[in-house]
C-alpha cells in the first residue's frame, strides 16, 4: 500500500549573513529547489561528515 509520509518540522529562526543567503539561493535556483531544502541537506551533510577530532 502507497504511504505518503510528513516528516515532523519545526520551525527555527537563525540569523545568516546576506553573503551566505544570497549564495545559497543562487545554488537553490540553480538546481531547482527549495532554499529550505537545499539548507537541510547542507545540514544534514555537514553532521554526516563532521570531523569529530
Amino acid at each position: 500500500m502507497f504511504k505518503i509520509e510528513k516528516p515532523e518540522m519545526i520551525n527555527k529562526t537563525f540569523r545568516l549573513p546576506l553573503e551566505l543567503v544570497q549564495r545559497l539561493q543562487t545554488v537553490a535556483q540553480n538546481k531547482g529547489v527549495s532554499l529550505n531544502n537545499l539548507i537541510i541537506q547542507c545540514c544534514e551533510y555537514a553532521l554526516k561528515n563532521l570531523d569529530n577530532k
